[in-house]
């Protein structure tokens, strides 16, 4: 078994190329992104459920595109070239975002736009703006396959600076809820217990943890 190693400052989240968790579940969005500049129109939006990877992969785009991130309340109108606006469910400013998908379309031009929901579902008033939202490409995000969620919290326990017994990614990926942010979750809880009882990160409080939740107790009770 691998020997546990912990530390007890927590690492940044990477948006390197190298560290996103690449799979199935993710596959046709990767592809769609990489289709740039062809897309239809010059844009393209990038669905998922939080924790999926769509910052990761957005921000992998404008770096090969060269595009700028644009808050979605507003922003520069003056700069001609790629775009990036995220967390379009959250609100934007709608005069804002007709005018960045009518420049998308010129040459050295393109924006991606990023949401948990389908652009059909975002609350618009501007007629013009509800037309050009319905007609945009949409690449979605599935939530993690296997090869996925494996990735993600091995990227998690690095994360903590936690080194897992060998058994317990395996166990985790075929018993807990199929998100990110479950992930996390759990990995902080397993940090919190192991750090306060003195005990590794094996199979054995993996699996105390797992039952103890489900059944609404508190291991530090």
């Amino acid at each position: 078994m691998a020997r546990q190693l912990r530390l007890k400052l927590r690492r940044p989240p990477s948006y390197d190329r190298d560290d996103f968790a690449a799979g199935p579940s993710n596959a046709a969005a990767r592809g769609a992104l990489a289709a740039w500049p062809a897309w239809h129109g010059g844009v393209l939006v990038l669905v998922g459920p939080e924790g999926v990877g769509k910052t990761h992969l957005a921000r992998l785009w404008a770096e090969t595109a060269g595009a700028r991130e644009l808050p979605p309340q507003g922003g520069d109108l003056a700069h001609p070239g790629p775009a990036l606006i995220e967390d379009l469910d959250q609100g934007f400013d709608e005069e804002f975002l007709f005018h960045r998908i009518n420049m998308a379309a010129r040459p050295g031009g393109g924006l991606l736009l990023s949401a948990r929901t389908l652009p059909s579902a975002w609350p618009v008033t501007l007629g013009d703006l509800r037309s050009r939202l319905n007609a945009l490409p949409v690449a979605e995000i599935e939530p993690p396959d296997d090869e996925v969620l494996e990735a993600v919290l091995r990227r998690l326990f690095a994360r903590c600076n936690i080194t897992p017994y060998d058994d317990v990614i395996p166990y985790l990926v075929k018993r807990i809820e199929r998100s990110a942010p479950a992930a996390w979750a759990l990995v902080q809880r397993l940090d919190a217990v192991s750090g306060e009882t003195h005990r590794p990160v094996s199979r054995v409080l993996a699996r105390q943890i797992l039952e103890d939740e489900t059944e609404n107790l508190d291991l530090f009770e």
